[in-house]
């Protein structure tokens, strides 16, 4: 069983964030636990970015859609506790999401990250400021470069 639960990761690293298509719901830290019922039953955790998260039912249609592809059933449960953390994203995934141009936070970030300087994913200035708290999606806010000028979305950490 423990080749398949990994044969099914595997898989998950196929699917999308619909909001960041260039990150993977498993880089993105959102899969919580994969565990096999049988050779064709899957169970899997999620646990969304924000608990009112609209991408919630395009990721568990994607989940469903890509095992069945497989002939695999998946029950796809929706976990909010403990809450989803930007500490999470692996490290893959923190590298796709700034080469993307959005900051994702450092490990660790607290609470006040969002009172702090943000470097610039384009140019690497700290001459930044915050536009809204809120940017293209709840998980993040948006900045602006003074020095090249290029908003970008900052991902909040919680």
């Amino acid at each position: 069983m423990e080749q398949a639960t990994k044969h099914i990761t595997q898989l998950l690293e196929e699917i999308p964030d619909p909001e960041i298509p260039v990150i993977s719901i498993i880089d993105l830290g959102i899969v919580r636990r994969v565990s096999m019922r049988s050779e064709t039953e899957v169970e899997i955790d999620i646990t969304p970015t924000y608990s009112a998260c609209p991408a919630l039912f395009t990721i568990k249609e994607d989940i469903e859609s890509l095992m069945a592809h497989h002939g695999i059933k998946a029950e796809v449960k929706n976990v909010i506790s403990p809450a989803w953390t930007t500490d999470w994203i692996s490290d893959v995934g923190r590298e796709k999401l700034l080469a993307y141009g959005i900051l994702p936070p450092e490990k660790g970030a607290d609470l006040n990250h969002l009172n702090s300087s943000k470097p610039c994913p384009r140019c690497g200035s700290i001459n930044t400021k915050e536009l809204s708290r809120f940017g293209s999606t709840l998980c993040k806010a948006t900045y602006q470069c003074s020095d090249c000028k290029e908003p970008f979305d900052y991902f909040k950490c919680h």
